[in-house]
């Protein structure tokens, strides 16, 4: 299967027709975005309101046919046997697509681009020579700044021809990394399809090594969902949840790359502190102990207390007539909404409507003839309303929190049985704040905020919501995520041995469980297709130390000398540092430093005494700066063409136990694509010796 290239002695060629039809490709989508601009809306709108919505309408649209220069509108083509959806018998001659990014059509509709997530495009990623899928031959396209110069054939229903590695799928997944993260829809191989295109009303979970390609997997699953069900997920939404804001920016680009506009991205600390400021921090301990899921028994019995039974009942006054409800009658009307477990404002605000409707009910006994609007007018009446706050009082999350964690008694007495009284002390504040505004709430805090709310209100529920590096929630995060998409579904994506918070998982079936979704199909990718063989086998040595029984990454490409392990004397180490990341920048690509963030100071002025500006993580890679300085606990989700990565021993002394050391190590160790130095002067970790 060898690739055909252009050489100075081709003067016609099927690549000439190939790039004819690319650029037809081309002036194909130019109509199509021309004719949307050219929409005229001033007769079909009712109202501006109207108007407003269609012409946001449109201008996602045209945004979403921007044919951008640098980026191929097709990498591939099928060449079916027969007419898609007709039998053999038949005879017919097959028919011919291209597979690309985004659906192309002519001025008379005909597809001159097929969307790669539409049912015929599926064999360019499943068609294989014991199963070709009536796929007579399949091709792909290799390209150089957007220019076409080399495509590659299988023939997939010849038996003659023997099967192998393709090339230009191989330098695909080579190609240097500079700027953001990139689609991977000319690469996606059939184990990851199979994932991409499961369907909207299961949660599928991904256990994915480094290099497998489960970020990528993830996003195009979105992609591929808003495909097959766009007008559901347009109504209920659609969320890609990730570890920090740096990797956020690295994949924001992946999704409009593929047309798709409306996928918001946030962080968990972006979901749960939209109302609360966090100014504070958790010991490691104190962090734990909130995150545990036994804190959601400890709100819901708190915020209960504050319903006490009447003492009294409510008498309404109504023109000349008093009407009286005795207090064992609401008691019973308490009884019956604590048993149904309602939320708690929902059962706040049904309170004074059972009282009402009781009081209409003697209305009715006395011959009047009341009706709803009555109802509401009792309800309202402030002998109601002062029997409903003493009995069901309105409560402020943020309060009740703020109280919890002062409050030494309120907190024994609702978390008695659940928390030890050691675990009580570690999660009071050690300088109770005085008010709501003065406390320095934090990130921990602010999940219980969140629980909190939603015991009084429900959180409202998207359609979809994917959750990357997910296996360094608490289960109160997983919580959390879960409220987002109790009605909907969602992606799990993450590996175990990447977990570096003190709460990180151990299964993902006890995630899972907190998530809501424990039904939920867990997938394992072990295929690697971005970390040298080289590389993924040396880390995969702290494997039994971190998270044993876990399958290693089998890496498919081989790259001799893409590892290099130096042990050098402490006063020139940061010294070495700079002439590794030099001794990179001769390739091409993306350089990333990376070393414990205790590091980072020295050797950003390393590196810029030695005339090197660098970037931080997160900040786009373009062709005259390549190098970014990243500290270790930035580093997980991110990825770079080259690696140097200084000192191990720093990089795990710089965690609270060793097996997160050796975890962060272990993400810091598979970040490289191509190469990665690792410099030390203290002594290795004994399972890299």
């Amino acid at each position: 299967m060898p690739a055909h290239e252009e050489t100075s002695e081709d003067t016609s060629s099927p690549l000439d027709g190939e790039r004819a039809h690319l650029a037809g490709s081309r002036a194909a989508l130019r109509a199509m975005r021309e004719d949307v601009q050219a929409l005229d809306i001033r007769d079909v709108t009712a109202n501006w309101v109207n108007a407003a919505v269609l012409q946001a309408q449109i201008d996602d649209r045209i945004k979403a046919l921007a044919d951008l220069s640098h980026t191929p509108l097709f990498f591939g083509r099928l060449d079916y046997r027969h007419p898609v959806g007709a039998q053999e018998a038949e005879g017919a001659e097959g028919e011919q697509f291209y597979i690309g990014r985004r659906h192309v059509h002519d001025a008379q509709g005909d597809p001159m681009v097929i969307d790669w997530r539409a049912p015929v495009s599926q064999p360019f990623y499943q068609a294989s020579r014991n199963n070709p899928l009536d796929v007579d031959r399949r091709r792909r396209f290799g390209y150089t700044g957007g220019e076409l110069t080399a495509y590659e054939d299988e023939h997939l229903s010849d038996p003659a021809e023997t099967e192998q590695t393709s090339k230009l799928l191989q330098a695909e997944i080579e190609r240097p990394r500079v700027g953001p993260m990139r689609d991977i829809v000319a690469t996606i191989q059939p184990e990851q399809d199979e994932i991409v295109r499961s369907g909207l009303g299961g949660t599928v979970c991904v256990q994915g090594g480094p290099g497998t390609g489960k970020t990528a997997v993830g996003l195009h699953r979105v992609a591929y969902l808003l495909y097959a069900h766009r007008e559901r997920l347009a109504r209920t939404g659609t969320l890609v949840i990730g570890p920090n804001r740096s990797f956020l920016h690295y994949i924001e680009q992946v999704l409009p790359a593929l047309g798709e506009l409306e996928v918001k991205q946030a962080t968990v600390e972006d979901l749960v502190t939209a109302g609360v400021e966090v100014r504070g921090t958790d010991e490691a301990a104190a962090a734990v102990i909130k995150g545990d899921a036994r804190m959601a028994e400890v709100l819901r019995r708190a915020l209960r207390s504050h319903v006490t039974p009447p003492t009294e009942g409510v008498v309404v006054v109504r023109g000349s007539r008093r009407w009286r409800v005795p207090a064992y009658e609401i008691e019973e009307m308490v009884g019956e909404l604590l048993a149904r477990d309602m939320r708690y404002g929902a059962a706040h605000e049904a309170l004074p409507q059972r009282i009402a409707h009781a009081v209409l009910v003697r209305m009715e006994e006395a011959g009047e003839a009341p009706d709803d609007r009555v109802q509401n007018a009792v309800a309202r009446t402030p002998a109601v309303k002062a029997a409903v706050k003493a009995v069901w009082p309105a409560v402020e999350p943020t309060k009740l929190v703020l109280r919890l964690l002062t409050d030494a008694e309120f907190l024994a007495a609702h978390a008695e049985g659940i928390l030890t009284g050691d675990e009580q002390k570690q999660i009071l504040m050690a300088r109770p704040a005085r008010s709501v505004k003065s406390a320095k709430w934090s990130a921990a805090d602010a999940v219980l905020i969140d629980e909190a709310g939603d015991l009084v209100a429900r959180t409202h529920s998207l359609g979809h919501v994917v959750i990357d590096e997910a296996q360094d929630l608490s289960p109160m995060q997983y919580r959390a995520v879960g409220r987002r998409c109790s009605t909907g579904s969602a992606t799990v994506l993450g590996d175990l041995a990447q977990g570096t918070t003190p709460w990180s998982t151990e299964s993902w079936a006890q995630a899972l469980f907190h998530l809501g979704k424990a039904d939920a199909v867990v997938e394992e990718l072990t295929a690697g297709f971005r970390v040298p063989r080289e590389v993924i086998a040396y880390a995969s040595r702290l494997l039994s130390a971190i998270s044993p029984g876990l399958a290693a990454v089998e890496s498919v490409r081989e790259s001799p000398g893409s590892l290099a392990v130096r042990e050098v004397a402490a006063d020139v180490l940061d010294a070495a540092v700079v002439a590794a990341c030099e001794e990179s920048l001769v390739h091409e690509g993306s350089i990333g430093l990376i070393a414990a963030d205790a590091r980072i100071p020295a050797l950003a002025d390393a590196l810029t005494a030695a005339g090197h500006a660098y970037l931080s993580p997160g900040e786009e890679t373009t062709a005259a700066s390549r190098l970014t300085l990243v500290p270790a606990s930035l580093a997980k989700g991110l990825e770079y063409d080259y690696v140097v990565l200084d000192e191990p021993a720093a990089v795990v002394d710089g965690e609270p136990d060793e097996r997160t050391g050796l975890r962060r190590l272990y993400v810091a160790l598979t970040r490289a694509v191509s190469g990665l130095i690792v410099l030390h002067a203290a002594k290795l970790p004994e399972q890299l010796v």
